[in-house]
C-alpha cells in the first residue's frame, strides 16, 4: 500500500473513533460528529484537553458537517464540528466559533498553473470550462474536477461562496472525506479540488493555488484576504447543551494552550489568548 494510501485508510480508521482521555471509572465520555476536515486538529486538540479534563473522552465520528448538524437536531451527538455558517435548516441548534480556517483549491503539481480567478474556478465545477488550456495551463488535457457530497459543509461553503448557490457539474466527481478529494488529485495530472487547509499542505502530494491573487494560507487567512477563509464551528443544542462539551469548546476557542495547538496543527487561531496566564 503507498504511503498516500496508508494515510488515507489511517484518516478513516480514526473517524471512526477519535477518542480523548484514559479510560476511567469515573471517565464521561462525550461523543461528536461532523467534519472530516477538521479531524487533523480535533486530533491534536482532544490529546492536548487531556491535561485539562483527564476523565473526559470524546469520541467522534466524521460523517461530514451537515451531517453531524443533523445528528445533533436529532440527539445522536452531543456536538458537532461544522465548516459552514448557520442556515435556516439548523433550527434547534447553536453555532459558536472556534478559529479560522481556509477552503483550498488545488491541483496535481504536474500543473503549471499556480492560481485562478474564483470566476474561473466556478467555470470549471459548473463544467462550463473542461479543459486546462482554456485557464492558461500547459497541460492539453481535459478536467478532472472533484468535490464533496452535500453531507459535508464544506459543499455547501463552496456551492454558496464559489458557484453562487448552483449546484456543481455532473462531471464533478463526488467523494465522501476532505482527504480523499486530496488523494484524488496528488493520483491525476488532470486533476483539480477544494480541500481543506490541513489536507492540501507539504507532504499531501497536492499543490494549494492562490485565488484572486491570495494564498490559501495561514497568513491570508488571518487577515480574511484569502477569499475562502471560514471559521470552523461546534454546534450544540439551542437548549440544555452538554456542559462537558461546552466546557471543550470555551478551551478550544479562548485559551493561550488551544491557540498553540491550533497554529501547530495547521489552523488560524481567532480568538485565543495571546499569552499563557499567569503562575500563583
Amino acid at each position: 500500500m503507498s504511503q498516500r494510501a496508508k494515510g488515507l485508510a489511517g484518516a478513516l480508521i480514526v473517524s471512526a473513533a477519535l477518542l480523548a482521555g484514559p479510560a476511567s471509572s469515573h471517565a464521561a465520555t462525550v461523543f461528536g460528529s461532523g467534519s472530516s476536515a477538521s479531524v487533523p486538529y480535533l486530533e491534536a486538540l482532544f490529546k492536548a484537553y487531556r491535561k485539562v479534563d483527564p476523565k473526559t473522552k470524546f469520541v467522534f465520528t466524521a460523517n461530514n458537517g451537515n451531517a453531524g448538524a443533523k445528528d445533533v437536531q436529532d440527539g445522536k451527538s452531543a456536538f458537532a464540528i461544522q465548516t459552514r455558517p448557520p442556515l435556516p435548516s439548523d433550527s434547534g441548534l447553536s453555532y459558536s466559533k472556534l478559529f479560522l480556517d481556509g477552503l483550498c483549491v488545488a491541483v496535481n503539481p504536474a500543473n503549471s498553473v499556480s492560481g485562478l480567478r474564483i470566476q474561473q474556478v466556478a467555470d470549471i465545477f459548473l463544467g462550463t470550462v473542461t479543459e486546462w488550456p482554456a485557464v492558461g495551463s500547459s497541460l492539453n488535457a481535459p478536467i478532472s474536477a472533484f468535490g464533496r457530497f452535500s453531507t459535508a459543509g464544506l459543499y455547501t461553503f463552496f456551492q454558496s461562496a464559489v458557484l453562487r448557490g448552483q449546484t456543481q457539474a455532473t462531471n464533478v466527481t463526488a467523494l465522501d472525506k476532505d482527504g480523499e478529494v486530496a488523494v484524488a488529485v496528488s493520483r491525476n495530472q488532470a486533476g483539480i479540488g477544494y480541500v481543506g487547509l490541513a489536507n492540501s499542505g507539504p507532504g499531501s502530494g497536492v499543490k494549494r493555488l492562490s485565488l484572486d491573487g491570495q494564498p490559501c494560507a495561514p497568513s491570508a487567512i488571518r487577515t480574511l484576504k484569502y477569499p475562502l477563509s471560514r471559521y470552523a464551528w461546534l454546534v450544540l443544542p439551542a437548549r440544555s447543551p452538554n456542559r462537558t462539551a461546552t466546557k471543550f469548546g470555551d478551551w478550544v476557542r479562548t485559551s493561550y494552550a488551544a491557540g498553540r495547538v491550533i497554529d501547530k496543527a495547521g489552523a488560524v487561531p481567532a480568538f485565543n489568548a495571546k499569552k499563557p496566564p499567569k503562575k500563583g
